[in-house]
């Protein structure tokens, strides 16, 4: 691992106001690196994070590519360069395949994975003229199976590994590395009503199948066995690695 003042990093947090993404911030600053904190509701990052020097704090709907180009620009204005990007915004849409409409399953997408390749289209120029940084997205045990009731939200993982992949390759020879994060159940507020959504169309058919299972993996809320604050702290240590892998998977 690297040391000292080289070891110091510049991190774009996308998500940042709560779960992963705040405890991440958290102990980035905390190790004394430099941060770029975005929400879409920065008033939370304000009572968070407010006080400390080394952070930019920003509105950042990841919907939104022009909001994205708008905050990359501004940290690299203020801290000179990014090197690690992470890509933590997201959330779940429960209920059947058929179920979901056709304008909450492109919510769904637009934030899960046209929003994460709108922030990272974002940041590669500046990486890539530096021929340097990290890229992290934010994945799930769920990119690699399906579930009933959980379909379309894995779908978008299943999305985010195959770009995740074809990324690595791409810019392996120019010195950027990509690694995709893939928790298990974890305690955070992933599953609170701000990062959980149902579907609002519900068909008898699914009852014992869609429904149940879904309803199943919703209730273990605050309950699940996974430690945030542990795969916070390896994400921490992660972006000193010379060598990253392609994969974090962390049950718990």
């Amino acid at each position: 691992m690297q040391s000292g003042a080289m070891s110091k990093k510049v991190l774009f947090v996308t998500g940042a106001s709560r779960g992963f993404g705040a405890l991440i911030v958290e102990r980035a600053l905390a190790a004394a690196h430099s941060v770029v904190a975005t929400a879409r509701n920065p008033r939370t990052l304000i009572d968070l994070f407010g006080n400390q020097a080394n952070a930019l704090l920003l509105a950042l709907d990841v919907t939104d590519e022009a909001q994205s180009h708008a905050a990359v620009m501004a940290a690299i204005e203020r801290f000179g360069r990014i090197d690690v990007l992470v890509n933590n915004a997201g959330y779940v849409l429960l209920g059947a395949v058929e179920e979901a409409s056709a304008r909450e399953i492109e919510a769904l997408y637009r934030t899960n994975v046209f929003g994460l390749l709108a922030v990272t289209r974002a940041v590669l120029p500046s990486m890539r003229r530096r021929r340097s940084g990290h890229i992290i997205n934010f994945s799930s045990v769920g990119g690699y199976v399906g579930h009933a009731g959980w379909g379309l939200y894995r779908s978008t993982k299943f999305a985010v590994e195959g770009l995740s992949e074809a990324l690595a390759v791409e810019l392996q020879p120019l010195g950027i590395h990509v690694t995709m994060v893939e928790p298990g159940y974890f305690r955070t507020a992933f599953l609170d009503a701000r990062s959980l959504a149902v579907s609002a169309r519900a068909i008898e058919d699914y009852r014992e199948t869609a429904a149940a299972l879904g309803a199943a993996g919703a209730g273990s809320n605050h309950a699940q066995l996974g430690d945030p604050a542990k795969l916070a702290d390896a994400l921490i240590k992660l972006i000193d690695e010379p060598n990253p892998p392609i994969r974090l998977l962390w049950a718990k």
